[in-house]
């Protein structure tokens, strides 16, 4: 594939480390496992991973825009970070029709590239959307783990065939290290609500113990009838009658 001045997507012929392209992104000579080492170190201490991942995508990838979109917990996806509103609404373009190159990367847990959104046929519409914002070309990449796909990091660029193997090669390396970052984090924001749930629950069956004089069986008992008679998280029953003194009506 050839970009506008002829070049293939990251054959820079006699380039060293430290040339750029002309939009100033690092090319292929600079030391990809060094910034890789780096971005491992960035995303451990991170409070965004999303974020340091899509400015890592603009810092090494021949991308004009980049976006990270990742499952929610109802299933859906959603918009985690984005590098333009350009993504943003091409995300929820997708969204909206249920098809689209982020779709079917996400439902196949497959990397999908759209080489010119001006010849794109397999999703005219969505191409037509993105084209008159001046998107030409766009890389979808799963972010999977063994388990599951969490979601998908796409790049855009405002030319057409801009991403090449090597890009492909990189932005999926990309997608490995952010997959198993978002996976970590939810990991371990789950174990912390888990942990949580826990102790609430006790704090609640401790309050109906004292109350009636019920062992700690029949207290929890007590608890998930309520939780399931209204439809109703446990934790949030055990919340509820700690903030309240009193169980849900």
């Amino acid at each position: 594939m050839a970009d506008a001045d002829g070049m293939s997507g990251m054959d820079h012929g006699d380039l060293q480390p430290g040339d750029t392209d002309p939009g100033g992104a690092p090319r292929a000579g600079d030391d990809i496992v060094v910034r890789f080492a780096q971005l491992a170190l960035e995303l451990h201490g991170s409070d965004s991973i999303e974020e340091t991942v899509v400015q890592f995508a603009l810092q090494t990838l021949h991308c004009s825009h980049a976006g990270v979109a990742l499952v929610g917990e109802q299933g859906q996806p959603e918009v985690s970070a984005v590098t333009s509103p350009i993504v943003a609404e091409a995300f929820r373009a997708q969204w909206t029709a249920a098809d689209g190159p982020l779709v079917e990367a996400m439902r196949n847990h497959a990397t999908v590239l759209v080489a010119d959104t001006a010849t794109e046929q397999r999703w005219p519409e969505w191409a037509a959307k993105v084209h008159a914002a001046g998107v030409r070309s766009v890389l979808d990449v799963p972010l999977s783990t063994i388990a599951e796909t969490v979601g998908v990091l796409g790049l855009y660029s405002l030319t057409p065939e801009t991403f090449g193997p090597d890009d492909e090669a990189i932005a999926h390396l990309l997608a490995m290290y952010a997959s198993v970052a978002v996976a970590t984090a939810r990991n371990e924001r789950n174990l912390i609500s888990a942990v949580d749930a826990r102790t609430l629950v006790g704090q609640a069956t401790g309050i109906l113990m004292e109350r009636y004089g019920i062992d700690d069986d029949r207290a929890f008992a007590v608890l998930r009838h309520y939780s399931q008679h209204t439809n109703t998280k446990l934790r949030d029953v055990a919340q509820q009658l700690i903030d309240t003194r009193h169980l849900p009506d």
